[in-house]
């Protein structure tokens, strides 16, 4: 231990090692590795202080298992570790079974029957202490332990700027993993586009993707069935981005003739044409530094896809009849429920534009794949139209939801607004029945008549509808319902038979 030029090439060593560009958990396990090369400790460790959550953990480890370091855990004022991050001095313990304080939370001192010494020294900038530098060795006199112990200070102050430089890096990892999972819990939980219904494992598996992408300038394709509401989900996805105060430009490419289309997006100057009698902006202009969304993307025309592809690429245009080059800040929406790769082998869409559209897809799903979605939809539209129309709507009977929830909405959204504003126009008793809903939606007679006409579904539906409300206003009894209905007994629990109702 006297040896002084044995321990200045330990010194050496350390410093060269560290001054290359390498990883800090290699260099300072290597730190650990050549103190273990020049002197027999038994094990060694490096702890480093946690100043988010104050704790301290083993980062670094000689002579111990993976598993015994993950014991290593600590607090201030904790233990022999804990004691030293605390007052900033190093402790020596001569005897380790003869010294209380010493916790052993790794457990690997119990495995050796030897007596053992322990000596921790800090870690320290110039205010605080970040960290701890500890072995443990063999049982030696209080004089070595000195020596010892002057040796890890010297290596420790080394070893401060690399220890520094991990302590961040485990705090800023930390940091982003714990606001990772608080966006995950709040987007799974608590974020819903206020404009958009729906509370389905499938949507708020959508909403997560269209807030992550709502924070970027990426370009958006939503896919879907036609009515499932694109136009929603892209105004959300504006609503929640930087641009929110900025304009939402909304243009329906299968609209607009070809004629016109290229002049609504690109504008035009004066005497471009016959009716050019003044300039007009386009609607890539009107949008500057907002979003612009393109419903029906696939009904572009192929003359106009190659203009459009260069605002993508290049963000820049010029009007009809113009030579101004215009730059475009803006941000894309497009969507269509057309199979485009399909269009592309049709020769009815540009490959190119395909994939400068598909840099962030999202799938809006149909109404069928979503059925516990459906009463809060109906409901929301019911309110919507009680309104509208100045009527009250107190509910929607039983039979009546259960046609909704089964039918198959293959207009998607759109039909059910439309079903429903239709059903609160026909109500005449607060109360939307199962024979305010269209026709397409009555389930025929179970009975095998093949007379199963569009006016003997509704008769059924009526009649069906009609006698199970007035069971259940009697709890199920037949007797008090046939007396209600005007009708016998007998023709009531052939009718229950029948429609195989609840009573």
């Amino acid at each position: 231990m006297d040896n002084t030029p044995r321990e200045l090439q330990l010194f050496y060593e350390i410093s060269t090692f560290l001054s290359g560009n390498i990883d800090l958990d290699i260099a300072m396990q290597t730190v650990l590795g050549q103190i273990a090369n020049y002197h027999q400790i038994l094990s060694g460790s490096i702890t480093i202080l946690n100043r988010t959550d104050g704790q301290i953990e083993i980062q670094s480890f000689y002579g111990m298992s993976i598993e015994e370091a993950k014991r290593g855990i600590y607090h201030k004022g904790e233990g022999i570790t804990g004691k030293v991050y605390d007052t900033g001095n190093p402790v020596i313990v001569e005897k380790i079974s003869q010294e209380p304080a010493f916790l052993d939370r790794t457990g690997m001192h119990k495995k050796l029957k030897a007596e053992q010494s322990f000596v921790c020294v800090p870690i320290k900038t110039d205010t605080e202490v970040i960290g701890a530098l500890s072995i443990t060795l063999k049982w030696e006199s209080a004089f070595k332990l000195q020596t010892y112990t002057k040796l890890l200070m010297i290596a420790a102050s080394i070893v401060s700027l690399t220890v520094h430089m991990r302590q961040e890096n485990i705090e800023e990892v930390e940091a982003l993993q714990k606001e990772n999972f608080r966006l995950q819990a709040e987007l799974h939980s608590g974020y819903r586009p206020q404009n958009i219904i729906g509370e389905s494992k499938i949507m708020k598996n959508l909403y997560v993707q269209m807030q992550q992408v709502a924070r970027t300038n990426t370009t958006v394709l939503l896919l879907g069935e036609s009515g499932v509401g694109k136009e929603k989900f892209a105004q959300a996805i504006h609503y929640c981005s930087g641009r929110a105060d900025k304009p939402f430009i909304t243009i329906n490419c299968a609209a607009l003739p070809e004629s016109i289309i290229e002049s609504e997006l690109f504008g035009h100057e004066k005497g471009a044409f016959t009716d050019a009698k003044t300039m007009q902006r386009g609607k890539f202009e009107l949008a500057s530094c907002g979003t612009i969304f393109l419903d029906e993307i696939g009904e572009m025309p192929l003359s106009l896809q190659g203009k459009f592809l260069r605002v993508l690429q290049e963000h820049e245009f010029e009007r009809i009849g113009g030579t101004a080059t215009i730059h475009a800040d803006i941000r894309v929406i497009a969507a269509t429920n057309r199979d485009l790769q399909e269009l592309i082998k049709e020769g009815k869409f540009r490959v190119d534009l395909f994939y400068r559209l598909n840099v962030f897809p999202l799938v809006i799903p149909p109404l069928r794949e979503r059925r516990t979605d459906i009463p809060l939809l109906i409901n929301h539209f019911v309110e919507m139209y009680a309104k509208e129309q100045n009527k009250e709507i107190k509910a929607v009977a039983q039979p009546a939801m259960n046609l909704m929830m089964a039918y198959d909405w293959p207009g998607n959204i759109r039909e059910l607004s439309n079903c429903i504003e239709r059903a609160v126009i026909l109500s005449t008793d607060e109360i939307i029945h199962s024979y305010h809903l269209p026709t397409v939606m009555q389930k025929p007679s179970e009975d095998g008549d093949e007379k199963n006409g569009t006016l003997y579904q509704i008769l059924d539906s009526v009649e069906r509808e009609v006698i199970q409300n007035e069971l259940d206003k009697n709890n199920g009894n037949m007797a008090k319902t046939a007396d209600a209905l005007g009708i016998t007994e007998r023709i009531i629990g052939l009718r229950v038979s029948k429609y195989k109702l609840r009573h």
